[in-house]
């Protein structure tokens, strides 16, 4: 200001001595020397017309100067002036009052720079002040000889330059000065371009005269910009009471600040000097600040966007005046938010600029922050501090100008500091450390229609923020659809802040989740929101129950899930190596990828310690009632859901690596093959392969595309070691040798059971160099003595070995039936035939073995001759019953005594002549059990038993046994042919008569 007021001094004197001077002058030169000579002495600076001076007299005393230019190496300024012109009225000569008429400056070039030095004097009181502090103290004078009617600057240009600091250039200046009388209105009127935008200012006083004497005068005041940044800052009004004190500062009393529709009370101080001091304080009982934060308009941001990057805003402005604001306003509105008893406190003090918001009240909470920079750097760093207390989330995002789905209350205690004043410099400088809390917080998701899957709510979530270089850490505890999630997340904020288009870089992304029944936990590069590339680690021990706790469904068979690997994500599919697989207890390794598309497409190579199929289906869950059912002791094989749908959602082409394949508890290995899963249908070939001990070919499909699922297998086994196999595949464990089998079954069903019930196909085994364990047959003969003392008793440790034997089955609705059961061993010969219910897991096998006297075993042939003793095979497949059939003794006593003493038993000691021959002296056997059992009917206890009789104490020595009652029927044969119970203990009871355990065995 005062520079601007000593050029415009310089310019009125240029004009007066060009008038007072007029008579002498001789020639152009002459006149050009001596104006500049008494222009540079009158203003101590160099003025220099270098262009054509022209004088007129009239209808005014005029001069025009072209091409002026001045120096003043004290002040820093120097200025090129297009065209100077001036003129005077012929009367204000020989007066004591010029009266100037105009004075008008084109195309001015000043520039300001840093001065050589400048005198100074130091007032009382220690205020130090130039000389040239008080400019309008110093045109009192010139006012009081003048009258303006009207000095004007037009397309001019101003330009600082400081060594510290960027060159800052205005242009378009235009100015406008009227003062015609020191009593009357001074009007003053400027505007000029600073970058985009173009700024007009006006002042007017309405005593000249009063200001000059420090006796307060109104003062008017105006600004506006275009393009403005928003409506409530297109135009600043003041107007009040201005004074000039004694000090030379110049003081506003109970004026008025108008900011587009706010009004603001306003006292101020201006305190003039080497460094101009301002203090202000301002005073709204009400501010809308809706005004403030409107977006500039299109064109504005058009231009606004075309400002040059290459020359970045500064506050260096600030850096030649210090000055204390504080603002208070009893209530701030913006929308529907609203603040009460809001302080603001700013300070600049040698080019420090602190500012403090003592107190900002919202709703349930406030907030509190300072701010503080150095306005001398060229990009000035702004440090400060930011707290709250139980801000409500969603007025808070109504305040910002944004609409969140997300309500609760927000605790801050965060420093904070940036660089720079435009957006861009605030997100690549931005850093911030402290916490952030939210509590009682609810997220709503948009466009769900059902509540329950829409809200998650958070009963307390914490951010802790060390330094935004590092990730921000987040934690705390959700509920979602009446289960906690505890969640960890580390993610880089600064990196979402650098990246206008965060959709197209990577982004480090850390998160564990976890849940009662399941946990997941990535770490990797994501690009939000659909790509992700890490490590990921999932597992949850019900896929059914975790799918359908969010809306889903489709995996009633799934049971535990788990994955541990490096995946890649996008939106058309995921790949993932080096990872480790567990579905249903089956565990996995390998490399694989998956197309979204439909159906599925899988490809993955994966390698098995053992891939249980059975374990994969589901079948190792048990039904509810199944289990219960295993618990009070039912040996039956429960009846579990079989589901093969999912085969339709996916085409997929897996290979295969075990070391075991195989299903429930039959294996081959090592297998290398390929699943192929198209259209519904899963598909498996196994090649040849090493199998309990032999070797084994086999293909399975698996067709879930119809309604029941259905299985089909076809194998041929050579070689296999048969007591294990069969162990393994029904827990039978009476069977051994060397095995050659082909199978042609298939079967439908939901359940594991429903399909045992309807397999059908063919079935050829035949086993080679074995023995049947739990009954020798040979031993049978060998050892009836025993048999009939004691009974007979199943011992795993007795065997029936043979050389050969072979059956071919028929199976229809899950039972396997045979008429052509054939072994040959030494010494043994047998047929047989039965049926093995596959889905109840039983067997019903009756055998017709012969002694013979050969020891030729394979190849040999079958011979009905020989001694033969029936043997029944029923019962589990696990525990099955394996006993001789005695009953053959009732119906041919003769033909068996034959045989015994064929065989050199001792008939004659142990009296079995007398039971079993015709013309014995004593009863027969059928007799005596008749007799017995009619007695026992009749309830007869005073009688003698049978086994009391044939113990002997019925009679002594030679006396013959009682002979049955004349009339009396004959007891049913079938009455020796009831079979001892399974895993029942037979007595062994001592020898007080030689038959009487025979005979308990056969009443049995």
């Amino acid at each position: 200001m005062k520079r601007f007021f000593l050029c415009l001094l310089a310019l009125s004197a240029l004009a007066v001595t060009s008038i007072v001077v007029l008579p002498s002058l001789v020639s152009g030169d002459w006149i050009r020397g001596e104006l500049s000579r008494q222009l540079s002495a009158a203003t101590g600076s160099s003025i220099s017309l270098n262009g054509p001076v022209r004088l007129s007299a009239f209808p005014h005393l005029a001069v025009l100067a072209e091409d002026v230019t001045l120096s003043a190496e004290t002040h820093g300024v120097t200025a090129e002036f297009g065209e100077v012109a001036g003129s005077v009225t012929l009367s204000s000569l020989w007066s004591d009052r010029l009266h100037i008429k105009e004075i008008k400056v084109d195309r001015p070039m000043i520039v300001l720079g840093e001065g050589s030095g400048r005198a100074s004097t130091t007032q009382p009181g220690g205020n130090d002040r130039t000389e040239e502090g008080d400019p309008l103290a110093a045109l009192a004078t010139f006012f009081e000889r003048s009258a303006i009617d009207s000095i004007s600057i037009a397309g001019g240009t101003l330009i600082r330059k400081d060594a510290a600091s960027p060159e800052q250039t205005v242009t378009d200046v235009d100015l406008s000065l009227s003062a015609p009388s020191i009593d009357g209105e001074l009007s003053l009127s400027a505007s000029a371009r600073m970058e985009e935008r173009r700024y007009e200012t006006t002042l007017t006083i309405s005593s000249l005269r009063s200001l000059l004497e420090r006796r307060p005068t109104d003062m008017t005041a105006s600004f506006q910009a275009d393009p403005v940044p928003a409506s409530g800052f297109a135009e600043f009004e003041a107007v009040g009471q201005v004074a000039l004190n004694a000090n030379g500062s110049y003081q506003i009393r109970g004026g008025k600040l108008r900011a587009g529709e706010q009004a603001f009370g306003l006292d101020a101080l201006f305190i003039p000097g080497k460094r101009p001091r301002i203090l202000a304080d301002l005073d709204a009982d009400r501010l809308d600040l809706s005004p403030f934060v409107e977006a500039t308009s299109g064109s504005s941001q058009s231009k606004a966007g075309s400002s040059d990057p290459a020359s970045p805003a500064s506050l260096r402005f600030l850096a030649d005046f210090d000055s204390d604001i504080s603002v208070h306003v009893g209530t701030l509105t913006l929308g529907d938010v609203s603040a009460s008893d809001v302080s603001l406190v700013a300070k600049l003090k040698d080019g420090e600029l602190s500012a403090r918001l003592e107190h900002l009240g919202i709703d349930a909470g406030s907030i509190a922050a300072n701010i503080k920079t150095d306005v001398h750097d060229g990009e000035p760093t702004f440090q400060g501090h930011i707290s709250s207390n139980g801000l409500d989330i969603g007025r808070l995002a109504s305040l910002m100008e944004q609409s969140v789905p997300l309500s609760g209350a927000l605790t801050i205690d965060t420093a904070f500091a940036f660089r720079g004043l435009s957006e861009d410099a605030l997100r690549e400088t931005i850093n911030l450390t402290g916490n952030i809390g939210m509590h009682d917080a609810t997220f709503v998701a948009p466009n769900i229609a059902d509540e329950s899957m829409r809200e998650v709510k958070a009963k307390k979530l914490a951010i802790r923020i060390e330094d935004l270089t590092k990730p921000v850490h987040l934690s705390g505890t959700l509920a979602w659809r009446d289960k906690p999630l505890a969640v960890e997340l580390q993610i880089p904020v600064r990196d979402l802040l650098l990246k206008k288009n965060p959709g197209t870089t990577d982004i480090p992304l850390k998160l564990q989740m976890r849940m009662p029944d399941a946990s997941l936990a990535i770490d990797g590069k994501a690009v939000l929101p659909s790509q992700y590339v890490g490590k990921l680690d999932f597992s949850t021990a019900d896929l059914d129950a975790f799918l359908a706790w969010l809306g889903r469904g489709g995996a009633e068979s799934v049971g535990p899930i788990a994955f541990k690997g490096e995946v890649s994500t996008s939106p058309t599919g995921v790949s993932f190596e080096r990872a480790i697989l567990s579905l249903n207890g089956v565990q996995a390794s390998g490399n694989g990828s998956v197309q979204f598309t439909t159906p599925l497409k899988i490809f993955s190579a994966l390698s098995f310690e053992e891939l249980n199929f059975a374990r994969l289906a589901g079948a190792q869950s048990s039904a509810p009632e199944a289990k219960a059912k295993k618990a009070k002791g039912d040996k039956t094989s429960p009846d579990v859901p079989l589901d093969l749908s999912a085969l339709q959602s996916i085409d997929a082409t897996i290979k295969v690596d075990a070391k075991k394949l195989g299903y429930g508890r039959v294996f081959a290995g090592p297998v290398a093959t390929s699943l192929i899963v198209s259209d519904g249908v899963a598909s498996l070939a196994l090649p040849e392969s090493p199998f309990y001990g032999g070797q084994v070919t086999a293909s399975l499909k698996a067709d879930g595309s119809q309604s029941e699922p259905s299985i089909a297998l076809q194998a041929s086994i050579s070689g296999a070691s048969a007591a294990p196999l069969l162990t393994d595949m029904a827990g039978f464990r009476h069977l051994e040798g060397a095995l050659q089998a082909d199978f042609d079954i298939a079967g439908a069903g939901g359940t594991t059971k429903a399909l045992a019930n309807t397999l059908h196909g063919t079935a050829i085994v035949r086993f080679s160099d074995g023995a049947i364990r739990g009954l020798d047959i040979a031993e049978v003969y060998n050892n009836l003595v025993g048999l009939m003392s004691s009974g007979f008793k199943q011992d795993e440790k007795n065997a029936t070995t043979f050389t050969e034997l072979g059956a071919s089955f028929t199976v229809e609705s899950g039972v396997a039936r045979t008429e052509d059961i054939k072994l040959v061993g030494p010494l043994v010969r047998m047929t047989g035939k039965g049926a093995a219910n596959l889905a109840e897991s039983s067997l019903k096998f009756r055998l017709d073995p012969r002694v013979v006297a050969s020891l030729k075993g394979q190849g040999a042939e079958v011979s009905t001759d020989g001694v033969g003793v029936p043997v029944v095979v029923e019962g589990s497949f696990a525990n099955p019953r394996i006993y001789p059939d005695l009953s053959g003794l009732l119906k041919d006593p003769g033909a068996a005594l034959a045989t015994l003493k064929k065989f050199g038993l001792p008939t004659d000691k142990l009296r079995i002549d007398d039971l079993l021959s015709k013309g014995a002296t004593g009863a027969s056997v059928k007799d005596l059990v008749r007799g017995t059992a009619e007695k026992m009917l009749k309830g007869e206890d005073n009688e003698l038993s049978i086994e009391e009789i044939i113990a002997g104490e019925a009679a002594e020595g030679d006396q013959a046994l009682p002979t049955a009652q004349a009339g009396q029927e004959p007891a049913p044969p079938e009455a020796a042919n009831e079979q001892p119970q399974q895993g029942a203990e037979q007595p062994d009871h001592e020898s007080g008569g030689t038959l009487n355990n025979l005979f308990n065995q056969l009443l049995r």
